[in-house]
């Protein structure tokens, strides 16, 4: 039998992150974004005072659905915690692009986690369920200290792995 998988926190935690999907990803200006941004540049709209959204009550009025859309699944705060051990970008800019390449590695692996654990409590074999305990255990490498942790061979092919077996769960339902 798989042993029970120690998952991560898959809720997104903002206070405990350091604005990453501010700053990491790309904007289109498009009707998700409101303007164009490059990716690893900060948003205009993050406050240089602190790590906050300057425009967050109002970001759907002012053309960021997207922002409002995104979710990181507890990537955020996992890399600015647990990788960079509570240190941001602002303490030392020299982290910001390894901050958020390690987020652009981490979210797909913790959106992939939140799906097998609600595939998890489907009506589904067990022998299905032991698949799904054996993706999760190979998205969780143990005791991870950088970021090439999540970039291992058997973290990636698991990830590759969780869309067919998602995909065969059909099967059951």
């Amino acid at each position: 039998m798989t042993p029970p998988v120690s998952l991560p926190n898959l809720t997104d935690d903002c206070s405990q992150c350091a604005a990453l999907c501010c700053i990491a990803y790309p904007f289109d200006a498009d009707e998700d974004f409101a303007l164009l941004k490059r990716a690893d540049t900060p948003c205009p709209n993050l406050s240089d005072s602190c790590l906050n959204c300057a425009i967050h009550d109002d970001l759907l009025p002012k053309g960021f659905g997207g922002c409002v859309a995104y979710q990181c699944a507890g990537a955020g705060q996992r890399v600015t915690q647990e990788l960079f051990d509570g240190e941001t970008w602002r303490d030392d800019p020299d982290l910001l692009e390894h901050m958020t390449y390690a987020l652009r590695v981490l979210r797909p692996i913790h959106e992939a986690l939140l799906l097998l654990q609600e595939a998890s409590h489907l009506p589904i074999p067990d022998s299905a369920k032991r698949q799904g305990r054996f993706l999760m255990a190979a998205l969780c490498p143990e005791d991870p200290k950088s970021v090439h942790d999540f970039e291992a061979p058997e973290v990636q092919d698991a990830l590759a792995d969780v869309p067919v077996y998602l995909q065969s769960l059909a099967t059951f339902l």
